[in-house]
């Protein structure tokens, strides 16, 4: 018998094979299991649902260690010590498996709770030992071994509940890998997260569908893609959903087909087969709200029946857009509502995604209010996207003209908010955020005319003095007397309603203001954080926080390519690798908010911190 063999885990490792897409992501998590790795650790179990990319987070954890891997498969449950069939003889006891992988300084157990018994009692005997450092990864909602599940519940080793990858990491991950370099604009990144719910196995394939089967729609006026219309049926798609499409009762599918061509809406309960409801609920498969009205319980799902219909069938069930007249209208009606309660939180608005995905014309009423909506919340890049739907059907909307100029304009984007304006009135804020993107902050000063609370953000408080209410006006008066506490409550208090950005700036601005350097660098770090949400919004009130949030190699990486340089030059000037230089770009442009190097010269000129 040989000794155990170590192996080195690299990239392309076995399972991640037809993954091409970067690793992105995850940061938090990533330092989390590395560091249960080092010395006097004994490893993690790492768990969550199906596709959420346990397994692409624990390889990237274990890249460049000596690693052994195992893995449990449905197929070999029955055979003892099968998944460990490469490292120890045919004939071996529990004792002797034990002793010759003593040796083993890093085992990487990946589907444990598809562990043979034999196989998972050694998992946990290595784990009580102690000599092996385990990365144990097991799917939630599956049956697991008991010498699996003891290894946390027993606290022999911590366990990370990875939860599904939310949206902006999703967004990232697409922008970096998905599509040969060009990412996807914001609704249609919105429609891949609902369908997907952080499955990237699921969003991988429905990404490769569409583009294999020429669904994309190149925009050049963002240099993004655009996916409208149906879903493909591809086989990953129909394993996710075969306990739907498998239906055999016909009253069961017929309910299920009678929701999926009635969304965005829901059904009354009294429309509807209740023997059916029950068995669908049971399965949940549907959800039944307070006031008797069902849906589908998986936005997947709708899209799915409907694509799997037969032509007649979806004829006859099939609804227009203009049936879901009445029905925008009154979610645009409570759309604007909550804007003026001054609570901007995400709150569903299915009728207007249902067009957007379908494909249909959005009405540029609709679109503005929606893009204001995402504006506020400091979406910028979605409030552009909602803006460009309202113009799209080649009417010149002037509220969806005016919104998408002030998201370009608070993104740095000056050519782009020139360019939507032409030669028409800048009004309702625009000059204002033009002349603050072009620099100009006297110019931007003077122009105020519209909201008074671009006076505070523009750092001239006293400008808006009694024209404001609520939390904007405790952000005014904070930001008047420089009380870095109290904009820190004002910036608490802004995020808890929505308005991530103006969070954002709030927290920027008690950076200046706060005399104690502890509080200055926690104010610093929240904004940050929050900037990082805001898709790319670069306004003057965050001046001096994204270079220094980057590394010192990041930061003149950058600082070489916002000068011109390609990655090549780059590489060759501080002698690193092409492939090295372009990782630390796609690091930088995740911290600092940016889509590619053309926001890179906009960034670096801005003025640093000062020191906290």
């Amino acid at each position: 018998m040989r000794a155990p063999v170590c192996v080195t885990t690299f990239a392309r490792d076995a399972k991640t094979l037809d993954m091409p897409w970067p690793f992105t992501g995850r940061d938090s998590e990533l330092d989390l299991v590395r560091r249960s790795l080092a010395a006097g650790r004994h490893g993690i179990v790492i768990t969550g649902p199906a596709g959420c990319g346990k397994t692409r987070l624990v390889t990237e954890a274990a890249r460049g260690t000596d690693c052994a891997k195992v893995a449990g498969t449905p197929e070999t449950r029955q055979l003892p010590f099968a998944a460990f069939a490469h490292l120890v003889p045919e004939t071996v006891s529990l004792h002797r498996a034990v002793q010759l992988l003593s040796g083993v300084r890093l085992l990487l157990v990946d589907d444990a709770h598809l562990l043979d018994d034999a196989s998972a009692a050694l998992v946990h005997q290595l784990a009580v030992h102690g000599r092996t450092r385990l990365l144990v990864v097991a799917t939630d909602g599956a049956p697991v071994p008991g010498a699996v599940s003891r290894l946390w519940t027993g606290e022999l080793l911590p366990r990370l509940a990875l939860e599904p990858l939310p949206r902006e990491e999703t967004a990232q991950l697409l922008a970096t890998g998905a599509a040969g370099g060009a990412g996807p604009e914001p609704l249609t990144v919105n429609r891949l997260h609902r369908l997907c719910e952080g499955d990237l196995r699921l969003l991988r394939d429905l990404v490769g569908a569409v583009r294999e089967r020429g669904l994309l729609t190149s925009l050049p006026e963002s240099d993004t893609w655009a996916w409208r219309g149906l879903v493909p049926l591809t086989a990953t798609v129909r394993e996710r959903t075969a306990h739907l499409l498998d239906r055999t009762r016909p009253e069961e599918r017929d309910t299920l087909e009678r929701l999926a061509f009635a969304e965005p809406l829901p059904l009354p309960l009294d429309e509807l087969d209740l023997h059916a409801l029950e068995h669908l609920e049971a399965d949940v498969l549907v959800r039944v709200d307070d006031h008797g009205a069902v849906r589908l319980a998986h936005a997947l799902h709708g899209p799915v029946l409907r694509a799997a219909a037969g032509r007649l069938r979806a004829r006859r069930l099939s609804r227009t857009p203009d049936q879901y007249g009445p029905a925008l209208d009154t979610e645009a009606a409570a759309l604007t509502r909550r804007v003026e309660l001054a609570d901007v939180r995400e709150t569903a608005a299915p009728v207007g995604e249902w067009l957007v995905a379908e494909g249909a014309p959005v009405p540029g009423g609709y679109a503005a209010v929606r893009a204001r909506l995402a504006r506020l919340r400091g979406e910028l890049r979605e409030a552009a996207a909602w803006a460009r739907e309202g113009l799209r059907g080649g009417g010149d909307h002037p509220s969806c003209r005016l919104e998408l100029a002030l998201a370009a304009a608070q993104s740095g984007e000056v050519t782009l908010a020139h360019q939507v304006l032409g030669g028409r009135p800048h009004g309702g804020g625009a000059a204002t955020w033009l002349a603050a993107a072009r620099g100009d902050l006297d110019a931007a000063v003077r122009t105020i005319n519209g909201d008074p609370y671009d006076a505070v953000r523009l750092g001239v408080p006293e400008r808006a003095a009694g024209r404001l209410t609520g939390v904007f006006a405790a952000h005014a008066d904070a930001l008047a007397r420089g009380d870095g506490p109290a904009l820190d409550r004002a910036a608490a208090q802004l995020a808890e309603r929505g308005f991530l950005l103006f969070a954002a700036e709030a927290h920027a601005q008690a950076v200046r203001a706060h005399r104690d350097p502890r509080a200055a660098r926690t104010a610093r770090t929240r904004a940050v954080a929050l900037a990082r949400r805001c898709q790319g919004a670069r306004t003057p009130a965050l001046n001096g926080l994204v270079l220094g949030e980057l590394t010192a190699r990041q930061r003149q990486i950058v600082t070489l390519a916002a000068a011109g340089l390609s990655n090549r030059q780059i590489a060759e000037k501080l002698t690193l690798s092409v492939r090295t230089v372009g990782n630390h770009l796609y690091s930088a442009y995740a911290r600092l908010g940016a889509g590619d190097r053309g926001a890179l010269p906009w960034l670096i000129e801005l003025p640093t911190a000062q020191p906290a």
